[in-house]
């Protein structure tokens, strides 16, 4: 079909009647044009039909397109299904954590604890902020860090343990069209300790515990090293790691064989010419992460940073001296004297 042109005249015509069919058929030919396919094109659309709750096309078009309107309408999925439990639960999506604490993913305001932004983001955003989450994210990068602590279903108060749990509850229950989750990552903090929602294991940094959620959503392996992530575009960031060339310091006459030996190295040694820790809350920055912290707690009153060893009882104000800590006690990694 001649999609700039309209169907033809002996062209067999989809019945409205059959629920989303030709729904779907209008917003593939939306998003053909929105691609740049204004002009003529050789598309022939086939046929549309439903299988498994799954609507397809099959068209003669090259590989590289089908690729596209797949990938298109896989996003769909995702978006249709963290629409459904944000507008039917209580779960509050992370965008970040950083400077003064946790980021809202609706506005630019951040807080130290995860429960003052839960609490803001059911006050404050309405439905339609909510509906409008994640619109115009691609499937590469698509991820949702949710935080799902005490998850109850708005619609009759139930309270579910796991965002699996609550998604068929949605199905089974409210006859919610839900799918797919395998890219919302979810976070419990219902305890003063940090602990993975999945395996229980303890951390004692959000971004290190947001790391370790790919080993339970494998999305996407290296072929390298058979590391999983979530999305592509993890694994893309990943895969720096294993190419090896010539890579020289800015700053000095070094030369490394991997871009992030070259980048520790910056970090390590002339950090203090860029000072990287910036304070959440004043903007002035530091030369040290310890540094900034003290500067938070004494001049704003941040909660003070207090990092357990895991194999001790032993507490540390900073994650350089656990790390130490770590390996020269309990990894047996201590200098020969």
């Amino acid at each position: 079909m001649d999609i700039a042109r309209g169907p033809r005249k002996n062209e067999k015509r989809m019945k409205p009647g059959k629920e989303g069919n030709l729904q779907t058929k209008q917003h593939l030919f939306s998003f053909f044009l929105s691609i740049g396919t204004r002009r003529k094109t050789n598309i022939l659309e086939k046929t549309v039909r439903k299988r498994k709750g799954v609507i397809t096309l099959i068209s003669k078009t090259t590989p590289s397109l089908r690729v596209v309107i797949k990938k298109k309408l896989e996003v769909d999925k995702h978006l249709e299904n963290i629409r459904e439990i944000l507008l039917n639960s209580n779960a509050t999506p992370i965008r970040s954590k950083g400077g003064v604490g946790y980021a809202c993913c609706f506005c630019s305001k951040q807080f130290p604890e995860p429960a003052d932004l839960k609490t803001h983001t059911i006050e404050t955003h309405d439905e339609r902020t909510k509906s409008n989450f994640m619109k115009g994210i691609t499937l590469d990068d698509f991820i949702v860090k949710l935080d799902i602590t005490n998850l109850k279903c708005k619609l009759c108060d139930t309270h579910l343990d796991n965002i699996t749990d609550f998604l068929d509850h949605l199905k089974i229950e409210h006859e919610k069209r839900t799918s797919v989750n395998s890219h919302i990552i979810p976070f419990k903090f219902d305890s003063d300790v940090l602990r993975c929602s999945m395996c229980s294991k303890q951390f004692n940094n959000f971004k290190v515990l947001t790391e370790h959620m790919n080993v339970h959503f494998r999305n996407h392996v290296c072929e390298v090293c058979g590391a999983g992530f979530v999305n592509k575009r993890t694994l893309r960031t990943h895969g720096y790691r294993h190419r090896t060339g010539i890579f020289s310091c800015s700053t000095c006459s070094k030369i490394f064989d991997t871009k992030v030996k070259r980048r520790e190295h910056e970090r390590a040694v002339h950090v203090h010419m860029h000072r990287r820790n910036k304070c959440g809350y004043c903007g002035e920055r530091f030369t040290d992460y310890t540094k900034k912290n003290e500067h938070e707690v004494k001049l704003h009153g941040a909660k003070p940073v207090i990092l357990s060893c895991n194999a001790c009882e032993k507490i540390f104000d900073n994650q350089r001296s656990l790390t130490v800590h770590s390996k020269n006690y309990h990894l047996m990694e201590r200098r020969n004297k």
